[in-house]
């Protein structure tokens, strides 16, 4: 028994509440319907968030290698910018432990790199510089004593609307262009399987309809990027417009 507390505590901890453990380890009924969808759900939610931490490192990854961000929208990325920063900000604001945002961090990071690297390479990189330091001034702002925490819920309330409307422009961009560019598949599907993931989530962990809808639309938004991906996979742009 002393040696299997450290298993079951580990499991208590991130998966399972105890009847759950009793099912499983005690009773062996692995086919008890309400522990799966708490273990599955468990599971995912962990996956989201170590998939979030890294889903946009092979973007910039692939940006460095091409020294190239032909195909990627700014608009688009700054959209997606300011929702992270919104729920980062969010969260900052009702003093929540850095184990509630640590990971927004990285994703802010992230995503602030494939701005200023879109810049960098279209040929503005002091334009690149200037967003980078206008962002960082008001983020200094925004978790200051001097901004109201109303703002901060209000840049909460906009994550998902900004994040869908970010993709939007992208998928756009995809269209006009009729190829992806640099566009990471890697990061594309992360993105997409990891917003599937948070649909069952979603559903399972808070029972709010309006929280899962927002999620299948955001799901939506992923799947068309996703269809382009494929759709153009073996499209480049043309030498006319590289020329361009």
């Amino acid at each position: 028994m002393d040696t299997m507390h450290p298993f079951k505590e580990f499991l208590l901890k991130y998966f399972m509440p105890e009847k759950c453990y009793n099912e499983f380890f005690h009773n062996f009924n692995f086919l008890y319907v309400p522990c799966l969808n708490i273990v599955l759900s468990k599971v995912l939610g962990i996956w989201i968030m170590l998939g979030t931490v890294v889903v946009k490192l092979p973007q910039i990854y692939k940006l460095l290698k091409a020294g190239s961000a032909e195909g990627l929208s700014f608009m688009s990325a700054v959209l997606e910018l300011f929702a992270i920063t919104g729920s980062m900000v969010y969260c900052i604001s009702l003093n929540f432990p850095i184990g509630a945002w640590g990971e927004t961090l990285f994703i802010v990071i992230q995503n602030l790199t494939i701005g200023f690297l879109i810049q960098h390479f279209g040929g503005s990189t002091l334009r690149g510089v200037g967003f980078i330091l206008i962002y960082c001034c008001l983020l200094s702002l925004l978790i200051s004593p001097l901004t109201p925490r109303s703002v901060a819920m209000a840049m909460q309330s906009s994550y998902m609307p900004a994040v869908i409307i970010s993709q939007l422009i992208q998928s756009g961009t995809n269209y006009h262009n009729g190829h992806t560019g640099q566009l990471s598949a890697v990061s594309v599907f992360l993105l997409f399987f990891g917003s599937l993931a948070r649909i069952y989530v979603s559903a399972q962990e808070t029972g709010d309809s309006l929280m899962t809808l927002t999620c299948v639309i955001a799901s939506c938004c992923n799947a068309v990027i996703a269809g382009q991906v494929l759709c153009y996979w073996n499209r480049r742009p043309s030498v006319k417009e590289k020329d361009e």
